[in-house]
């Protein structure tokens, strides 16, 4: 018999843990063009990629070769392949992942991020699905944005 403590405090854990781990990304894979099984991906990506892609996850900062990228191109999902930035809209933000300041047409999909007990704006690749990084007001002209990424979901194709 489960007393009411125990009740409580199980349902409580269960409550932290979606706020903290934040978003399923199988039950939101069924809405995007390109979908797999975690298996599948899995196997695709290798661990670092599927963590962050799949999971939500962030590398650590200044980890990406892709900080240092400075020739012309563009920066496609590492899970897709689908175009997501022009190079000319990156821009050196300070923060050890790679910005951009505009996405290309319809590359991207927004939605609200409550995990960590906090209010951010996520940022999914349109395909797929897959967590890029997150979006925020501080950015500069033209559009006042910081695409904040992480270089493991980005692949860079050079003009």
């Amino acid at each position: 018999m489960i007393d009411r403590r125990t009740l409580l405090a199980s349902g409580g854990a269960a409550v932290a843990g979606a706020l903290l781990l934040g978003r399923s990304s199988d039950a939101a894979a069924a809405r995007y063009p390109v979908t797999k099984t975690a298996a599948e991906w899995r196997r695709q990506l290798g661990p670092q990629r599927y963590r962050i892609l799949r999971e939500a996850g962030t590398e650590r900062s200044y980890s990406s070769p892709l900080n240092k990228e400075r020739r012309r191109g563009r920066y496609l999902c590492a899970g897709c392949a689908n175009p997501l930035f022009p190079s000319a809209t990156k821009f050196e933000s300070g923060t050890g992942w790679p910005s951009f300041y505009r996405p290309l047409p319809k590359a991207i999909v927004t939605h609200e991020d409550r995990s960590f007990l906090m209010a951010r704006t996520e940022v999914l690749c349109a395909r797929c699905g897959g967590h890029l990084g997150h979006v925020f007001r501080d950015g500069p002209k033209p559009t006042g944005l910081r695409y904040c990424l992480n270089g493991l979901a980005l692949r860079f194709q050079p003009a």
